[in-house]
């Protein structure tokens, strides 16, 4: 085992180590299971608030899945000055989806693919001028955006604790409580277990929580019956439309998705590698991000981004081999190729990831905070901090506060995550500069005033 040059973190891998065959096997599994859920429900949303046929969302989610896959290569293996080559895991991006919805409503879902290329031109823009505005995401602007990403998640992660959104047993004794069992396998093998016993712990505890589900009548089969054994999906079979309306809107959720995926970077190697993330894995990602966006809506697929719940997979078990994600990233292109595969993971019973999911969130959480105990807080630091997660996370969670405000405008307020990082980036860069002397540090004792010079 490796460890990582911060006494303070341990990682069971680094990036470049590759575990045992087998053992490397089953934490790239358990990758796909934490990021199932919400890749293959965000097409489904779309496709029930479009009307399309059962065999156009059967579509949807295969190419979600197909996609992940492809996309996920380009993170952790690379190409050129494109992709992290971090473990970072590529899914369907639930802040598009936000914009998708009405886009594919009023101008039809090619326009959401339309709009969703130029949306990955505008992060490979951003990507490319990241090196020269690093300046902009010191630690403490990058542990603010970490931050709010993870406050941000809790909520979903509650909802699928409580059985999933829109469930007719929503908060029901029997889901509590199949969440709450998931927990604490979890939580048990990660503290008791050795070797790959403990860094399986959450793939461990789905499949075991998925099996105990089954007799509680929590698993409907019958669309796995359904799904196809073998299938190819063939690129542009939806179209490519490009209206304004869907440039404009896709165009600025490009840019709150590029703060997002700066804020995963930035918690992966902090949380897993103990260091801050570099200048060329920054680029490489918000890169890859674009890359992945653009590319999937050839294939009809929604715009994919980096998966928070899978960094705090890896805060979480200290694997940060990314040999590890790209042998996910295989099982789920093969998912994609192998519809009925793929249905058997994706009726997983919300509440059994949910039990994974609020600590894969938290630890999300975590990392922003450890972003922002890298050096000591100063006044100034402090109000930065108060502002960007108190309006930022106040917006996200009142997004009624916003409601009288443009679409575009709106979109980006509600995010959290956009306020947040303009609000803690414009603060940081226009800090004032202490006094002669007169260091900024709210742990320095203010003088007192019988030792002046007056008082002598």
């Amino acid at each position: 085992m490796s460890s990582t040059n911060d006494n303070a973190v341990q990682a069971r891998y680094d990036i470049n180590e590759m575990p045992p065959v087998g053992e490397a096997v089953l934490l790239g599994v358990q990758h796909v299971l934490v990021m199932m859920a919400s890749n293959v429900t965000l097409p489904i949303v779309l496709a029930t608030a479009i009307g399309a046929t059962t065999g156009e969302t059967a579509f949807l989610v295969q190419v979600a899945l197909l996609v992940a896959g492809l996309t996920t290569f380009l993170q952790t293996v690379g190409f050129g000055p494109v992709g992290a080559r971090l473990p970072i895991v590529q899914g369907t991006s639930f802040g598009f989806l936000a914009v998708a919805i009405p886009l594919a409503q009023d101008y039809g879902i090619a326009a959401v693919f339309g709009g969703a290329i130029f949306a990955g031109l505008v992060q490979v823009t951003l990507g490319f001028s990241l090196r020269w505005l690093q300046v902009l995401f010191p630690p403490l602007v990058s542990g603010i955006v970490v931050l709010v990403i993870g406050i941000g998640l809790l909520p979903t992660g509650m909802a699928l604790y409580a059985g999933g959104n829109g469930a007719e047993d929503f908060g029901s004794w029997s889901n509590l409580g199949l969440a709450t069992f998931v927990l604490v396998v979890m939580l048990v093998l990660y503290r008791f277990g050795r070797g790959v016993l403990g860094a399986s712990a959450v793939l461990i505890s789905l499949v075991i929580g998925y099996l105990v589900a089954i007799p509680m009548d929590k698993v409907d089969f019958g669309a796995v019956g359904d799904a196809k054994w073998f299938a190819v999906p063939m690129p542009l079979e939806f179209g490519l439309d490009f209206p304004a309306a869907a440039l404009i809107a896709m165009g600025a959720m490009a840019i709150a998705t590029s703060v997002e995926t700066i804020g995963d970077l930035s918690a992966i190697t902090k949380s897993g590698a103990g260091r801050q993330v570099t200048d060329k894995e920054l680029s490489g990602g918000v890169v890859a991000d674009g890359v992945a966006t653009a590319f999937a809506s050839l294939f009809s697929a929604l715009p994919n981004t980096s998966f928070g719940q899978n960094v705090g997979l890896v805060a979480f078990t200290g694997v940060m081999s990314r040999h590890v994600v790209s042998i996910g990233a295989g099982f789920l292109v093969l998912l994609g190729l192998f519809p009925k595969l793929a249905t058997i993971i994706a009726i997983m019973p919300s509440a059994v990831i949910g039990g994974a999911a609020v600590v894969m969130f938290g630890m999300m959480l975590g990392a922003g905070i450890k972003l922002l105990a890298e050096s000591p807080l100063d006044r100034h630091d402090m109000l930065v901090i108060a502002v960007s997660v108190g309006v930022g996370q106040g917006f996200a969670a009142v997004p009624d506060a916003v409601a009288l405000m443009p679409e575009n405008i709106k979109v980006l307020l509600e995010t959290g995550i956009v306020p947040a990082a303009v609000l803690a980036v414009v603060m940081n860069l226009t800090r004032p500069k202490p006094a002669a002397g007169a260091p900024l540090d709210v742990d320095t004792p203010l003088a007192d005033p019988e030792d002046s010079p007056d008082k002598r």
